[in-house]
């Protein structure tokens, strides 16, 4: 279901890692950008499989508009035990779609569904919308936040170039309990700011990117019980592999990174991040 989130040419896969001894879970993928299928093909059964097999035995599948919002509930609804959805309209999406109200109404219905267990991914991303559509941008970010609260779920947070924004918004609003920044991009000094707040921090791929020293200092400090770890696949595939398409079993080498940078052993990271995503979105079965 190629649109304007795609890829803008097809990628190599990055090779499958070597499995891990404990199990692990992605909690950010859009599976659908990397086999262009639908919710319940073979496609997705051998990318689950393929993630299973490195020890990524769980994916949280996550929405950026109303209609891939559905696909994502549907690809939950097809592999229980395997797959949850989050829905929401993405801050670059928000601003451009024809209808917004019907657009928004369409996320709050799907919000109620037993295998949706999260709002996201919302935010602000002051890189890719100019600032004549921050508004809408803003509003969207706030309903989302409200819906979040009133369905009792958790928010993932797409933040990007607007740091402050995001988290002068939670104060004001107020966060819901369990508030994810994913794919954090801040520094050491945003961390301890989120960190301070309850905030939980996903590290994904660019953590181990050669140009992200700040980022590796915040994931350093980051509380273990605040930890997640995510692909974002099909974009952002760790190193060695930068610019290959990004799987779901790639955690494996996230994993694997952040224990090293971190001085823990791989295996109780497995089992702390597992932990924590189980508490903040619940058994996937």
């Amino acid at each position: 279901m190629a649109d304007r989130h795609s890829l803008k040419e097809p990628r190599p896969a990055a090779p499958e890692p070597e499995p891990l001894t404990r199990s692990c879970i992605d909690v950010h993928a859009h599976m659908e950008l990397v086999t262009e299928s639908e919710p319940d093909s073979p496609q997705i059964r051998e990318l689950l499989d393929a993630a299973a097999r490195a020890g990524i035995d769980r994916v949280v599948q996550v929405g950026y508009s109303a209609e891939q919002s559905k696909w994502g509930v549907k690809c939950a609804e097809s592999f229980p035990g395997r797959v949850l959805a989050a829905v929401a309209l993405h801050p670059n999406e928000a601003p451009v779609v024809a209808d917004l109200e019907g657009d928004l109404a369409i996320i709050e219905e799907l919000a109620r569904h037993p295998r949706v267990r999260a709002i996201g991914e919302t935010g602000l991303d002051f890189f890719r919308t100019e600032p004549e559509l921050r508004d809408k941008q803003a509003y969207s970010f706030r309903r989302h936040i409200a819906l979040a609260k009133e369905v009792d779920k958790a928010l993932v947070i797409h933040d990007r170039n607007a740091h402050r924004a995001v988290l002068d918004t939670l104060l004001d609003v107020g966060a819901p309990k369990s508030t994810i920044f994913h794919c954090y991009s801040g520094d050491a000094e945003m961390a301890r700011e989120c960190i301070a707040a309850g905030y939980v921090l996903s590290f994904a791929g660019t953590v181990t990117f050669k140009n992200a020293p700040e980022l590796r200092e915040a994931a350093k400090l980051v509380p273990i019980d605040q930890l997640l770890l995510e692909t974002d696949s099909p974009f952002l595939a760790p190193m060695p592999h930068r610019g290959a398409l990004n799987t779901p079993a790639q955690v494996a080498n996230i994993a694997r990174f952040i224990a090293d940078l971190r001085g823990e052993s791989v295996d109780y990271i497995c089992d702390r991040v597992t932990e924590n995503a189980l508490r903040l979105f619940g058994s996937f079965d």
